[in-house]
């Protein structure tokens, strides 16, 4: 039995061939044809990107350093966000996985493989890794694409990059973890060692599948810990991909475990576990209460880093050129699903106005929406149609409050397909409303005026969260103290969301626990032991 639409752009067989035509894309055609490889039944699937990449996807979960289905060989579908079609199906973890994923970690833990490891060892591997990623650059970029939606041009030139520049940051700092002699005097001599935690629960977000298990990956292994990583369940495949280059790098068999399912089983059973010692957790805020609730149990060591409702402040002696530049890049870039999206723009009344026209004309001449795979396109569709139904609720809401569409507004459907939505600005907003409180993580931002600096710092900190910020101004000496006054775990002067791995990455208030990137990203990953000698004895 074959199953047939009437457009003929879609066809499933029951045979070992499964072709989906996606049609035409301008001048060029390109198709996605997937086939089951005979000696790996039903564990690869072979696929064929827009852009001609081609590759073999792992569908299982990866434990072990092997792929292998789940106990009760249930699936997820992974479904491009260009074209609603479904890529291809992943197996979803149970409970059950997830405990053998985890005993596969701590066997790891402590087995002499991995545990007698120098720090120098840990880092050529991660080194070795970071290599690995960087000969597949292309197609981790494509793969990302077609399952989260994001531009190949960006997936290609930033987030694969980022990856690379993680593992290579924290593989350098893989044997310079040090602790410290501490002198109390001759009758003692007092030291510290760091030590790994043991077996960490990692769990990543759809919107930077790639970066944010980098950001996770990097200080855990570095510090010598083992990992059970829960991929998002809407953007399983690059980083199962990423897997295999794990196990070709050399990692011992349990060190690195990834594994997809829905966050209410495998991500509620990995937290849980009690043979988890760590969890480190990247996604929405009201998740992030429960992921606490449920590590309490066991007193779990966590890392929160969630949702954002981030501002932007525009003095009126600001270049508007630069700051319509950097509001653009601050909520537009990634679809606006960025959790430091500086969402809310604060505009003094004075040059309220022609920054309004200045950052409408830069969305105009940049914010291209269209296939991800063009090189034209600077947004691509909203991860998934769940997502997409959440930004245009959140549209509908702002027009029922009164706030204004400046621009944008609705749905932007690329030939007839696709979860795209047309960058959108609200102007005549009130704090009140939903729009200016809520994270939408979309393209829309909200618009408000004021009055003076003390009114634009209280407009600034009338959030519950406290991720990112960003403020303009010439005068420096408001600049600097203007960030002191602003509640977020990250300001930026005159730009807006450009982070680097070298920098810490975190926020304050109901955005989250810790801190990741940076020197201070280790200090999550390791216990600090005291170490007495009596040296009297």
């Amino acid at each position: 039995m074959a199953m047939f639409r009437s457009s003929s752009r879609f066809v499933v067989r029951p045979s070992l061939q499964l072709f989906v035509f996606l049609g035409k894309s301008q001048s060029r055609s390109f198709s996605i044809s997937t086939r089951l490889k005979q000696h790996n039944l039903k564990m690869e699937v072979e696929i064929t990107a827009p852009n001609g990449k081609t590759w073999s996807q792992p569908l299982g979960l990866f434990i072990n350093n092997e792929f292998v289905k789940s106990s009760n060989e249930s699936k997820i579908a992974s479904i491009n966000p260009t074209t609603e079609e479904e890529i291809c199906s992943v197996y979803a973890a149970t409970s059950d996985d997830v405990d053998k994923a985890v005993s596969a970690a701590r066997k790891a833990f402590k087995d002499p493989s991995w545990k007698g490891l120098s720090g120098s060892d840990r880092g050529n591997l991660m080194r070795k890794l970071a290599d690995l990623v960087e000969q597949n650059a292309e197609l981790l970029a494509t793969i990302e694409t077609l399952d989260n939606g994001k531009p190949y041009s960006v997936a290609l030139t930033e987030n694969v990059p980022e990856v690379i520049n993680v593992f290579k940051y924290y593989a350098g700092y893989a044997d310079k973890n040090f602790g410290q002699v501490i002198d109390v005097g001759p009758a003692k001599f007092a030291y510290t060692l760091k030590e790994p935690l043991g077996v960490c629960g990692q769990i990543i977000p759809w919107n930077y599948p790639l970066d944010m298990a980098a950001w996770k990956l990097g200080p855990a292994l570095c510090c010598g810990n083992t990992v059970v990583l829960k991929l998002a369940e809407q953007t399983p495949l690059s980083m199962l991909y990423v897997a295999k280059l794990i196990k070709e790098a050399g990692f011992p068999p349990g060190v690195v475990n990834i594994i997809n399912g829905y966050g209410r089983e495998a991500g509620a059973a990995l937290v849980q576990h009690p043979q988890v010692d760590k969890v480190a957790f990247t996604g929405s805020t009201a998740t992030g209460k429960e992921i606490m609730k449920m590590a309490s149990a066991t007193m779990k060591n966590i890392t929160l880093e969630t949702g954002g409702k981030s501002p932007l402040i525009v003095f009126e002696d600001a270049d508007l050129d630069l700051a319509a530049t950097w509001s653009h890049i601050g909520i537009m870039s990634n679809q606006g699903q960025i959790c430091t999206a500086t969402s809310r723009i604060l505009v003094h009344e004075k040059v309220y106005d022609e920054f309004t026209e200045k950052f409408k004309e830069t969305i105009q001449n940049i914010s291209v929406v269209g296939d991800p795979f063009e090189e034209s396109t600077f947004q691509g569709p909203q991860v998934t149609k769940t997502q997409y139904e959440r930004v245009l609720g959140y549209i509908k809401a702002g027009k029922e409050e009164g706030a204004t569409i400046f621009m944008g507004g609705e749905a932007a459907p690329h030939k007839g397909k696709g979860f795209f939505i047309a960058p959108t600005v609200f102007t005549d907003v009130k704090p009140t409303m939903k729009i200016y409180r809520e994270e939408i993580f979309g393209p829309c931002v909200a618009i408000v005026s004021f009055k003076n600096e003390e009114e634009a710092i209280e407009l600034a900190n009338d959030t519950t969260y406290g991720l990112g910020s960003a403020l303009f101004t010439k005068d420096l000496t408001r600049a600097h103290r203007v960030a002191r006054e602003i509640e977020a775990g990250m300001v930026w002067i005159n730009s807006s969301n450009d982070s680097d791995y070298r920098i810490p990455f975190g926020g304050i208030k109901q955005s989250g626990i810790g801190r990741e990137l940076g020197e201070a990203g280790l200090a999550a990953y390791c216990n600090v032991k005291a170490i007495h000698v009596n040296m009297a004895a």
